[in-house]
């Protein structure tokens, strides 16, 4: 294991506040060496939005930096401990065996960020795996998380995706090697909870709870019982999150604990994808072979693991557990109804009803809608993006993929008596996500080294809500030859 410590002007000044508060949780750790690391990506525009210097990370010295093997003076790189249920079944054993984090950026507004490694190297928490990643997987999530930016749903983001020059074995072969470069509100997870409790530190459980507060929940260090007020504000992050991906189609594939953060972004795009024909049992991931974590699974899930969440909490929440499990379980009820306000809100907004609408009228629309599409097996983006079409008096695009058109023609009559905004809809229903099929395109093509199709889809999907000419292929749903569509984890 090979490092280099950075004294460079332009090198950036690297946090270890996690790794000084919470030391049970952080082991000191280094990447591995990248035997030829060339940069595939890099995201400018985050990067001055960090107040790092894109030119200086285009350096062979900025590309060591985003590899981890050139760290900066004073800098402390930890692979981070937690836990979690892993499709249901807890292991108190896991962490970060395939990632490091570098230490937190301080932006220029302020914002404090973590800044990780992903396919760095073994760390003490591979369990087994090589600890590194192909430039696919990690590719995928440069693109998934660059759409779900532009959509305005929270998340972490990639700053850069390097080649390592590294073959990695898999079961499709010997891959070309990739480490990614992503920055994070933080790494904080349910998971990380879930450790503390299960060590039976109390201590430790309180301080993570501290730490949690003080990053990414303040409001609750002024409520009456501040711990009470964190599980409160994750749940309250959590559902609102989570309608966010219900509304857009998006299915994250492996909704473990700990892939559950504790600011509310979204974390770990491995199986993830976006639905194009409607159906709630849709799922992507290789290894969901019972539909835990299919799209209509999601809200239920995310309240499962807020409810782990809360037990690892108990001690926090009263010195009685009686007391402790009744505070916990009024907390976690307020999941459903934030959930579904949440979720009724924002389907308001794509079918561009007006504000003063009452839930049960929204909520009544966007049931039978959601039923009428199902039937039909529609394409969840393209239909609703259609809907406006539909507003402004051409229904045909939308009439021209549902089976029951009587049923379809009740239901626009019942809308458009309600004056549905056809602007205000264009800019909450998106055109472009990134369409399962040119995900594949562009990851295949970029792996075997033509980078065109990624910089192309990446165009398409960072402003989602713009029409360009051009862009036509981008909008389309899979053609039917595709097939179903799995993903894999990367690992």
């Amino acid at each position: 294991m090979s490092t280099t410590r950075v004294t460079s002007t332009s090198a950036p000044a690297l946090g270890h506040v996690f790794a000084d508060a919470l030391p049970e949780l952080a082991k000191p750790w280094r990447a591995e060496e990248a035997p030829e690391p060339r940069l595939l990506h890099l995201g400018e525009e985050l990067a001055r939005e960090l107040g790092l210097d894109p030119e200086w990370l285009r350096t062979p010295e900025g590309v060591g930096f985003l590899v981890g093997g050139e760290v900066p003076e004073g800098a402390h790189p930890v692979a981070q401990a937690y836990a979690g249920h892993q499709f249901g079944g807890f292991n108190p054993g896991l962490g970060d065996g395939r990632a490091l984090l570098l230490g937190e950026l301080t932006a220029p507004d302020g914002r404090v960020v973590d800044l990780h490694l992903k396919g760095s190297g073994r760390t003490p928490f591979a369990r087994g795996g090589d600890g590194l990643a192909a430039v696919g997987p990690m590719l995928r999530e440069l693109v998934v998380s660059e759409a779900m930016h532009a959509l305005g749903v929270p998340t972490t983001r990639a700053l850069a995706v390097v080649a390592t020059g590294r073959g990695v074995r898999r079961e499709l072969g010997v891959l070309p090697g990739a480490v990614l470069a992503r920055t994070a509100a933080s790494h904080l997870r349910v998971g990380s909870v879930q450790l503390a409790r299960a060590r039976d530190d109390r201590d430790l459980l309180a301080r993570l709870a501290d730490h949690a507060i003080a990053r990414h929940h303040p409001a609750a260090a002024d409520a009456e019982h501040p711990h009470l007020a964190l599980f409160q504000a994750v749940v309250a992050a959590q559902a609102d999150l989570v309608a966010r991906w219900m509304l857009l189609g998006f299915v994250h594939g492996v909704m473990n604990t700990d892939n559950m953060t504790l600011s509310g972004e979204s974390i770990d795009y491995g199986p993830c994808a976006f639905m194009e024909a409607v159906d709630p049992a849709t799922v992507f991931s290789s290894i969901d072979h019972a539909g835990r974590y299919a799209y209509a699974q999601q809200p239920p899930i995310a309240e499962w693991n807020l409810a782990r969440l809360a037990e690892a909490m108990l001690p926090l929440l009263h010195d009685d557990q009686e007391q402790a499990v009744a505070l916990a379980v009024e907390a976690l009820g307020g999941f459903r109804p934030r959930y579904d306000a949440a979720w009724t809100e924002g389907m308001r907004a794509k079918l561009g009803l007006p504000a003063g609408l009452t839930p049960d009228v929204v909520l009544a629309l966007a049931t039978d809608l959601q039923a009428l599409m199902q039937a039909g097996r529609v394409d969840h983006t393209s239909f609703h993006r259609a809907l406006s079409a539909a507003a402004r008096g051409d229904a045909e695009p939308v009439r021209g993929v549902v089976l029951d058109l009587p049923a379809l023609d009740a239901w626009l009559e019942r809308w458009r008596a309600l004056g549905p905004d056809p602007d205000a809809m264009d800019r909450v229903n998106p055109l472009y996500v990134p369409r399962n099929h040119l995900v594949e395109e562009a990851l295949d093509a970029a792996t075997a080294g033509d980078l065109a199709p990624l910089e192309r889809l990446l165009e398409a999907v960072r402003s989602p809500y713009v029409e360009r000419p051009g862009l036509e292929a981008f909008a389309a749903p899979a053609p039917p030859d595709f097939g179903a569509y799995t993903t894999y984890c990367g690992t």
